[in-house]
């Protein structure tokens, strides 16, 4: 009787899951299988925000396998060397997993593929579960990788994105009792100091949890969505992100539930939700082929851009949420209680750090990883790099966002500030997002006492903007 291993790593679903898919039809008994390998993340281990969800996450995958007959064995340790301990202790002659897109996993899977393989009486299989199409499948005429996204869109389109995602089984083989595992527990993946009250509220990790918002956006969210998904103030997107960076779900499932749900109401909003939906594929292309930019700028010039690289009181007070500036520090606010924050004040706090206060983009694509639910290492990268100029497709550098009109425009009845800033929440709409140009009458009738309950701003925005221009121009000029 044949034993396979599925070695899920971020694929943590059993519907639209080829690997599982392909171990079940090898063979008659099949171990589900998790490493938590917490020293081979490279230079970006798991953030804190991430090490939560992959908690509850594998806590969701785990009743899913037990409720089909299965079970979840998780290890700690190396990959490989965890691996070879369970073929051998399970007679396991083959394993299957589906790919990650990461330089560092990249090149783990190269290596325990290899060795598996050397060994002759080893079947390995890698699949696709993570994109529509995987890096290398979508190049320009020469075999050169896409730099920007408006041609690489409409080569996804052009190759089409029709996909049927496969069934979740309907039953498991079991796993052996005497096969021992950790609980989740035992991984330490939650924080000691309770600061995550504010998660549970806001996500439900799961497979189960993401087939219900994806339900629900299709249902109520798809129609409007062109229309909302620039309102932080309005429930007008799927915030799908993080289900989909464990794998809870995938690309073809969502292409899917969107295609299905397809009609002259919701058209726009579809279109525009998988043109958003692509820009996660054009990310994970970018990482794969050019794997040096989760650290260096891939326009290699900006390495000699002047940034105030010891203004760590700048930072603390964009990482606190204390800039003076209401929708920057709502966003910043919003990130530290849920691990989320809406991707149009993302690029707002993003601009606001690398161009106004000229503070490095990698220091926010840190923080970004430590504190995000949906940290994920290729739209983190292309997030930071576009907004500070310096990536693929990247943002003008004479592009700089203004908080205040930002705020106007995208929030404009400071819904979404008062929310997150308490303390701002009696100002009248026209003043909420320049605080600092209220009457005194204005600010005594809210409670606000400018430098007391609420900062000044930390940096003025004119300034500053003539500062970065100047800076870039230099650049520029340099070439």
């Amino acid at each position: 009787m044949k034993t396979a291993m599925v070695w899920f790593r971020q694929d943590l679903r059993l519907a639209d899951n080829p690997a599982l898919r392909a171990a079940l039809a090898a063979a008659e008994r099949v171990v589900p299988v998790y490493i938590h390998a917490p020293v081979s993340g490279g230079t970006w281990p798991l953030g804190s925000a991430s090490r939560w969800w992959l908690h509850h996450s594998l806590t969701a995958l785990d009743a899913d396998l037990r409720r089909l007959g299965s079970r979840l064995v998780l290890r700690r340790g190396a990959s490989f060397q965890v691996l070879a301990g369970l073929l051998a202790e399970t007679g396991a002659t083959a394993v299957y997993w589906n790919r990650c897109y990461e330089p560092s996993a990249i090149a783990r899977d190269a290596e325990i593929e290899r060795v598996l393989r050397n060994e002759g009486y080893f079947t390995v299989e890698s699949h696709n579960s993570g994109l529509l199409y995987e890096p290398g499948e979508l190049l320009r005429e020469g075999g050169q990788p896409y730099r920007v996204f408006t041609p690489f869109w409409k080569a996804m389109q052009k190759r089409g994105l029709d996909c049927l995602p496969g069934a979740a089984p309907t039953a498991l083989p079991p796993v052996a009792d005497e096969l021992w595992g950790l609980a989740v527990g035992d991984l330490g993946l939650l924080p000691r100091i309770p600061w995550d009250d504010g998660f549970y509220g806001s996500w439900q990790p799961g497979e189960a949890g993401a087939a219900r918002r994806l339900a629900a956006f299709v249902d109520s969210g798809l129609a409007a969505y062109h229309e909302l998904r620039d309102r932080p103030d309005l429930p007008g997107i799927s915030r799908l992100s993080p289900h989909l960076h464990f794998g809870e779900i995938g690309p073809r499932q969502i292409v899917h539930a969107v295609r299905r749900a397809l009609s002259p109401e919701v058209e726009a909003g579809a279109e525009a939700y998988l043109r958003e939906l692509a820009w996660r594929e054009f990310a994970h292309h970018l990482l794969s082929h050019f794997p040096e930019t989760t650290d260096a700028p891939l326009d290699a010039k900006f390495e000699a851009f002047p940034w105030a690289m010891d203004d760590q009181a700048a930072l603390t007070a964009w990482q606190d949420g204390r800039t003076g500036y209401p929708l920057v520090d709502a966003g910043m606010r919003e990130l530290w209680r849920t691990g989320w924050m809406h991707n149009r004040v993302r690029m707002g706090v993003a601009s606001f750090l690398t161009k106004n206060l000229l503070v490095p983009w990698r220091e926010g694509a840190r923080w970004f990883w430590e504190t995000l639910v949906d940290a994920d290492l290729a739209n983190n990268t292309l997030g930071w790099q576009w907004t500070a100029g310096c990536g693929a497709d990247a943002a003008p550098y004479f592009r700089v966002f203004n908080p205040v009109l930002q705020g106007q425009r995208f929030d404009p009845d400071g819904a979404y500030v008062r929310r997150w800033v308490p303390e701002l929440a009696g100002l009248p709409n026209d003043v909420i997002h320049r605080p600092w140009e209220a009457a005194p009458a204005v600010l005594r009738g809210a409670g606000v006492r400018l430098g007391e309950t609420y900062p000044l701003p930390i940096v003025d925005l004119k300034s500053s903007r003539e500062r970065a221009l100047a800076a870039f121009a230099r650049l520029k000029a340099a070439e």
